[in-house]
């Protein structure tokens, strides 16, 4: 469960790379030198104590400790120095400054282009052919978004999937008894679940379309549209991709349908994303699109809402059962003290199922291997099953890691920004000139 906002990997993004952006290519030119090859773990006579840097805080903290802790029960020699509250900055600092943590877990996957590119994180490559880690039990999506350019620095500790939340009553007020599938029909049961008042002002959305509200973002939605971020060259390609114009048309329609003022006015008088006012949870919003995570604050601020959980719809009926995935990162940056005692710990915290169920048990979020996915000891209710099902799945979808970070995303949202305000009218126009924009940013991060 994400106890307090800033849990998410999404919710990272922006605040944090400008600054990460800014050390990590100094990062690659300190800190000591990466292993040459793998290191030996060290032996059961030998007292280690391996230090692990995460962003996780208060009670998720304790979860993670509780895994650490069973690790250290097996491995009595060594000794786990458990530090939350660490972001991606101080990390990247650490290393640079020589001082690193010997495990660094990571929210912010979008910097896994960095972290590789700049050499921050060791090349983990000759670990997992050593001892011939299975990374044929990780969704290729997830291994995806976990390496760079074919450098594998990090793997995955857990996952976020995004699927489609709807208020069950609201429903079947409206006469719909069944979620939509498909973004035609999510489009025609918006307009359905819609109340106004007299006024014409919103009492109830249907469903929410606005660029960076909640979880309406361009890498999560443009999954439902099939949209491609890239072509064969790397080269940004949302000028070409149908996926992109039918996402963009699809969202305008919907505000032209409640008008921009009137979403507005809305939205203003809703709740924080994180808060129990949350337009979700207050009956506000009929259908929202979020992670598996919303379960648990449901469950905890809401727990007498009617709701269902079910896969994104999609523009393309093959496409569906799939979704967006994103997901927290571990890895062993460069200069640690204790490289091999590190991997091992690393290969504990990504790929031992009971790890991973604990991990996802408490955290509420999806375990990272597909192994786990089918483990009886998964206790994470009904309506976390769609999620699990999503992860499975082989349409399941992440946007691509890039040398330049999170902020290809923010030059998308902020055209989408733009584009639902009516700022920018020519669509085709305009998303040709993201991709020159895109291309220009990354050739200078090159």
């Amino acid at each position: 469960m994400r106890t307090r906002p800033g849990r998410s990997r999404l919710r990272f993004r922006s605040a944090l790379i400008v600054t990460t952006a800014g050390v990590l290519a100094a990062a690659c030119t300190a800190g000591g030198g990466a292993a040459s090859g793998p290191a030996a773990a060290p032996g059961a006579d030998q007292a280690v104590t391996v230090q692990v840097w995460s962003n996780f805080s208060d009670r998720e903290l304790g979860i993670v400790k509780e895994a650490l802790d069973k690790y250290h029960g097996k491995h009595a020699n060594i000794t786990i120095d458990n530090q939350g509250s660490q972001d991606d900055d101080k990390i990247t600092q650490s290393i640079r400054s020589g001082n690193p943590p010997d495990v660094a877990i990571s929210f912010t996957t979008d910097n896994i282009g960095q972290f590789a590119s700049s050499g921050a994180w060791q090349d983990l490559k000759p670990y997992i052919e050593r001892d011939k880690y299975n990374l044929d039990d990780i969704p290729k999506a997830v291994l995806d978004y976990t390496e760079f350019n074919g450098n594998r620095v990090a793997l995955p500790m857990l996952a976020d999937v995004y699927g489609l939340y709807y208020n069950k009553d609201l429903l079947t007020a409206a006469g719909l008894s069944a979620p939509p599938k498909t973004t035609a029909e999510l489009l025609d049961y918006a307009k359905k679940l819609t109340v106004k008042n007299p006024d014409g002002s919103i009492q109830v959305a249907g469903f929410l379309p606005q660029t960076g509200f909640y979880a309406f973002k361009p890498q999560i939605v443009g999954t439902m549209f099939n949209a491609q971020w890239v072509d064969k060259d790397g080269k940004s390609t949302l000028g070409k991709d149908q996926g992109w114009k039918d996402m963009f048309g699809w969202q305008k329609e919907l505000i032209d349908f409640y008008g921009w003022d009137n979403l507005q006015k809305f939205t203003a008088g809703l709740g924080q994303e994180y808060s129990a006012d949350n337009g979700f949870h207050v009956g506000k919003v009929a259908m929202a699109i979020d992670g598996e995570y919303r379960t648990a604050f449901l469950a905890d601020q809401t727990p007498g809402l009617n709701y269902g959980t079910t896969t994104l719809p999609t523009s393309k009926p093959e496409n569906y059962g799939g979704g967006y995935t994103t997901g927290t990162i571990i890895g062993i940056p460069k200069g640690a003290k204790n490289p091999g005692a590190a991997w091992d710990l690393v290969k504990y915290l990504t790929s031992d199922t009971d790890a991973l169920v604990g991990l996802a048990n408490g955290l509420h979020n999806v375990p990272s291997t597909k192994t786990s996915l089918s483990s009886p000891d998964l206790k994470l209710g009904d309506n976390f099953k769609p999620f699990l099902d999503a992860f499975a799945n082989k349409n399941l979808t992440s946007n691509p890691a890039s040398t330049i970070g999170d902020q290809y995303l923010k030059i998308v949202s902020d055209f989408g920004v733009s584009w639902q305000t009516g700022t920018v009218s020519d669509l085709a126009t305009g998303l040709t000139d993201l991709d020159k924009q895109i291309d220009d940013a990354k050739a200078l991060g090159k």
